[in-house]
């Protein structure tokens, strides 16, 4: 139901003038696909009260509301074509009455962690992009057919919308901006294991799916209501400073069932690390930082050790922004263990943090980019003593039609229990690192003997990436002059 719903109405964004990639097909199916789940929502509350004979108020007012504009039905429950507006009609009411009344949202609601100030933050943030009325009309059809009752369909479409990010992840931008491999992202939230009453952080969440798949990892047990109400209002918060990302990652957790969303849109980087107090602090952080940015000097002047690279700035804020004890999980480019310019950052949290796990991903783990990286596993408040690496080997090579699968980590997720020695996992201890580079550098001491015969793609993955890190250099340098 809800796949071949997706497949038309991105037929029908083909064909109008208004939108032209990936990315507008999922920005643009995502508002009006809100706005039938919002109806939804608001049914089952009605249903809900009235069982409870208790007085219900809708959120929108009735000649915004979805079955008024959008889907008014005949005596038979058919769409009255009488009363349905379309074309012009249909356009002219959306953008010059129905977006402005659900964009005054954000100034009426007193309240950001409630519904009513989402809705306002999202029709503040973006605009209706379709120039034909005709074919708005077909959309808004084919979307009334979807119902959001069951849980079952709850988690089809939330699945589906997952899909079309990942689409919109690989379409023309660095792989890594908007979509992180979901498999990547719960074998992390396995291992950091967040628990109902810890708080949850992502500083740059872009599409949410760190926070989404820990709201699932968190619902797993039998929750009480007052526990379900943490998790709805008290757990996850996110930023994220670009506007299509923050909006689709709003979205993104209000169909996975987090109703008010705490995504702040905002430069995460824009805040002095160093004046960041106990009550800002979160238990858990998962993120997977932008990488290859770079960030002008002001930027750089909030933080004690000064870098160009955006994720090493951001990892100063992840440090700075856990509790004592707190679990971090974090993806960065593997030139991060290496690199000279970041011999500072890594002593820092060698020394300030239990750093204890260092997964290295594969070739290809992020579709669309050369890039290597790495996951960063560490506790606050303590040293580290010893580092357990294992490098993930899934057996063939990665890429658009042979992405990671969760079966790929059943082993690492195994042996991280006990921190075990194999072929693709050891240990090493801190006090053997040079001193004076703290380098973390992967060196399988297992295949140390070995010649080592790499796959041609592998080989042109790192040379493209080697390219791209000059580019970026390169540009820096320009602008400096």
């Amino acid at each position: 139901m809800f796949e071949n719903a997706f497949k038309y109405v991105d037929d029908v964004l083909r064909k109008d003038a208004g939108c032209s990639t990936a990315l507008d097909y999922v920005e643009q199916s995502s508002w009006v696909l809100f706005l039938k789940y919002l109806d939804d929502l608001e049914n089952d509350r009605s249903i809900k009260a009235q069982l409870k004979k208790e007085k219900y108020s809708p959120i929108l007012s009735p000649e915004f509301q979805w079955d008024v504009w959008a889907a008014p039905k005949t005596s038979e429950g058919k769409l009255d074509h009488n009363k349905a507006l379309t074309g012009q009609d249909l356009l002219t009411f959306v953008n010059d009455k129905l977006w402005p009344y659900l964009a005054s949202f954000k100034k009426s609601s007193t309240d950001p962690e409630t519904l009513e100030y989402k809705i306002g933050e999202i029709f503040s943030e973006i605009r209706n992009k379709l120039q034909s009325g005709y074919n708005l009309r077909e959309i808004v059809t084919r979307f009334d057919e979807l119902k959001f009752e069951s849980a079952d369909n709850k988690h089809e479409m939330s699945s589906l919308y997952e899909d079309k990010i990942k689409a919109m992840g690989n379409a023309g931008r660095n792989g890594g901006e908007y979509y992180t491999p979901r498999p990547l992202i719960r074998a992390m939230v396995k291992i950091v294991d967040p628990k109902v009453g810890e708080t949850v952080y992502d500083p740059a969440c872009g599409s949410a799916g760190f926070l989404v798949e820990a709201f699932h990892h968190m619902m797993s047990d039998k929750l009480t209501a007052a526990q379900f109400e943490k998790l709805q209002k008290k757990t996850f918060v996110g930023k994220e400073v670009k506007s299509l990302a923050y909006i689709v990652g709003t979205m993104n957790m209000i169909l996975h069932g987090i109703e008010a969303p705490r995504i702040i849109h905002t430069n995460t980087l824009g805040e002095n690390v160093m004046q960041i107090q106990e009550k800002d602090r979160f238990d858990v952080i998962l993120a997977n930082p932008p990488f290859g940015g770079s960030e002008r000097p002001e930027v750089q002047q909030n933080f004690p050790i000064k870098s160009g690279e955006t994720a090493y700035l951001f990892l100063q804020h992840f440090i700075r922004s856990l509790k004592a004890g707190g679990r971090a999980a974090i993806v960065i480019k593997n030139t991060f263990l290496t690199n000279g310019d970041a011999a500072a950052l890594r002593q820092e949290i060698l020394e300030t943090c239990d750093l204890h796990t260092i997964l290295d991903c594969p070739p290809k783990t992020f579709t669309g980019t050369p890039v290597m990286t790495v996951v960063l596993f560490f506790t606050k408040g303590k040293p580290t003593d010893k580092v357990w690496y294992y490098q993930l080997n899934p057996g063939r090579s990665l890429g658009k039609t042979n992405p990671l699968r969760d079966s790929d980590f059943y082993d690492f997720i195994e042996k991280f229990k006990d921190k075990q020695a194999s072929e693709n996992s050891w240990t090493v201890r801190s006090s053997s690192l040079d001193q004076s580079s703290f380098d973390l550098s992967i060196n399988n001491p297992n295949r140390s003997q070995e010649l080592e015969i790499r796959a041609p793609s592998d080989i042109l993955a790192v040379l493209e990436q080697l390219d791209q890190e000059t580019s970026q250099i390169l540009s820096r340098l320009r602008e400096m002059l």
